[in-house]
């Protein structure tokens, strides 16, 4: 949204100062704020989005004459002059408005009152994933939110949850319970979802395409061809072998055409990006068409071929040529297809707490397919997934096979989230997923806030100089290891938070780490345990090294141990916090 001209109509000076506070939450907008008619209409001459502060009604009738397509008019979002709603009015989904609503609900607090069908039922629309679609988008989303049988066919581009009756031929229909999978029945398709690049479309069954960013342009040309001249060969070509033009996603080229206005402007006209690559890598990628008068030009035998297959971004598994060069007497052009791969996000949940979720961490699982998991895990996450999610949850002890399960379901090609509290990174799930192997999947993992970060903001500032953290299981690390480390963390005087501190099994390792973080500390020293941080039935208790008793400890709790500077300091009323002093020396000014 940051690469749209947003305005402001607004009349009263309180519609106008909440413009301005918009404007903080926005960054600059421009402002209409004289006659309202007036301000509509060119504000809807010269935005992509507008933000009316008149009534529903007024902007209603004020561009009730201006309307004359969804895919080109601005989108209006209506704000009351209260700032309590934010309503879309015209270009939900395809101009932004329900996502500018929300976006100003959340900067003022208010509520986004969005009205469109797949958003009400909580379906991501098909013109809103970033593709262009063409065919019957109306009769098929309406088909797939009456429950009718929808076929689809996406060519191995990962896709977000659709609804249980979107299915795709030979994928079967699953029901999951526990560890228990039954097969369902699957009525003939009455609608079609096709992902394609081609303009090809079957007309059996009402269908809409989507077309992917799939397609590579790779052009050469004598010096200062117009770009008439390159549109015309690039749009033939494309035509001639049923191409989508809205599947181009990279225009390409040799460096020494990184100047080449022609190209240049046919890029800007795709919207896509124009992007160059030096005679030295192309001379490497092996192509079927060579030319001597390229190699004597700029240095490389192809330009449009090897341009095309050079352009690799990280999502994509590879590409292949599928239009060899085709040429005029200025102009040369080829095609090259990117590969889809699925993809894996490691996501973190955080300590259990909704609120500490995070939002990018939320709106991964939304965009999830399949989410894969511990039980209570997906538990606590569940209500946030859209419809037709493929939730494969296992009990304790399942890490591999739900790792195997996760990273199966991603080569299939789906948008794929694996699980697990806290942050993925700390003795959870990245780590072995990434070593499983993951080669051919677009992995990333997605931070979560941690049980110790959770549990030292109950407790004050815990963790607020140099800490350590330790896992005392000895399930994956020997204790004599876990021993090393504890001791190398006594002499370092860090402070320490023990993670898996106690089980019914592993009762003597707590008593025996605290003892040995004990030769370097007071016995003053305040350590805490803080259970079920931010979930239900919280609770912690601080107690000095000398008094801390282990059988306060369970495996739902985390320690943590002060360094010989951690200490109580009093706030709000009888209350008192942990602190572990950063040692600001302008701090010691003021206090003294």
């Amino acid at each position: 949204m940051s690469d749209k001209i947003i305005g402001q109509v607004a009349t009263s000076p309180a519609a106008q100062a909440r413009a301005a506070q918009l404007d903080e939450v926005l960054g600059e907008t421009k402002h209409y704020f004289g006659k309202s008619g007036e301000g509509l209409r060119t504000a809807w001459e010269e935005c992509d989005l507008i933000i009316s502060h008149l009534a529903l009604g007024a902007t209603t009738r004020l561009i009730a004459d201006l309307l004359k397509s969804k895919k080109t008019d601005p989108a209006v979002v209506v704000v009351d002059e209260a700032g309590k709603f934010a309503i879309p009015l015209v270009g939900g989904h395809v101009g932004g408005a329900n996502e500018l609503a929300r976006k100003i609900a959340e900067g003022i607090g208010a509520v986004a009152t969005v009205t469109t069908a797949t958003d009400g039922r909580d379906i991501p629309g098909l013109d809103t994933l970033g593709w262009a679609t063409t065919g019957d988008l109306a009769g098929v989303t309406r088909g797939m939110l009456d429950g009718e049988p929808v076929e689809l066919v996406r060519g191995g581009w990962p896709l977000p949850a659709l609804p249980e009756n979107v299915n795709e031929p030979g994928v079967p229909r699953v029901e999951r319970r526990g560890t228990h999978v039954k097969e369902l029945p699957v009525a003939p398709a009455k609608f079609r979802i096709l992902v394609t690049d081609s303009n090809q479309v079957p007309d059996d069954l009402p269908t809409v395409a989507i077309h992917p960013k799939s397609l590579v342009l790779g052009m050469g040309c004598n010096r200062g061809t117009d770009v008439a001249e390159i549109r015309e060969l690039a749009t033939r070509v494309l035509e001639e072998n049923n191409l989508s033009l809205s599947s181009v996603t990279a225009l390409t080229s040799v460096d020494a055409k990184d100047d080449e206005q022609g190209f240049i402007d046919f890029a800007a006209e795709l919207g896509v990006p124009f992007v160059t690559f030096s005679a030295d890598e192309l001379a490497k990628v092996e192509t079927p068409n060579q030319s001597q008068h390229a190699l004597e030009a700029v240095g490389t035998g192809s330009v449009s071929e090897a341009s095309a297959l050079s352009y690799l971004p990280s999502h994509v598994a590879g590409s292949e040529l599928i239009i060899d060069k085709q040429k005029t007497p200025n102009v040369t052009v080829a095609v090259a297809r990117l590969k889809p791969m699925g993809r894996l996000r490691v996501v973190g949940l955080g300590p259990g707490a909704d609120d500490l979720l995070t939002p990018r961490a939320k709106n991964t699982l939304r965009a999830s397919a399949v989410v894969v998991g511990y039980r209570p895990y997906v538990a606590q996450i569940r209500h946030m997934l859209r419809p037709g999610t493929d939730v494969i949850s296992t009990g304790m002890g399942s890490e591999e096979a739900r790792i195997a399960m996760a990273i199966e379901k991603a080569r299939e090609g789906r948008e794929v989230s694996i699980v697990c509290s806290g942050d993925p990174a700390i003795y959870a799930m990245a780590s072995p997923t990434l070593e499983l192997g993951t080669e051919g999947i677009d992995v990333s993992v997605v931070p979560g806030v941690t049980a110790e970060l959770a549990a030292s903001s109950i407790l004050g500032a815990f963790l607020g100089h140099d800490h350590v953290t330790l896992s005392l299981s000895d399930l994956h690390t020997s204790w004599d290891n876990i021993e090393k480390r504890l001791k190398a963390a006594s002499e370092g005087d860090f402070v320490v938070a023990l993670y898996n501190p106690r089980s019914h099994k592993r009762v003597e390792h707590l008593p025996r780490a605290l003892e040995i973080l004990g030769w370097n500390r007071p016995e003053t020293t305040p350590v805490a345990v803080v259970q079920n941080a931010t979930r239900p039935g919280e609770n912690y208790r601080v107690a000095t090294l000398a008094d801390f008793d282990p059988e306060w400890v369970d495996m739902r709790s985390i320690v943590l141990v002060g360094s010989s500077t951690t200490r109580l300091v009093k706030t709000g009323r009888n209350k008192e916090v942990v602190v572990t002093p950063r040692d600001y020396k302008w701090l010691e000014e003021e206090t003294k």
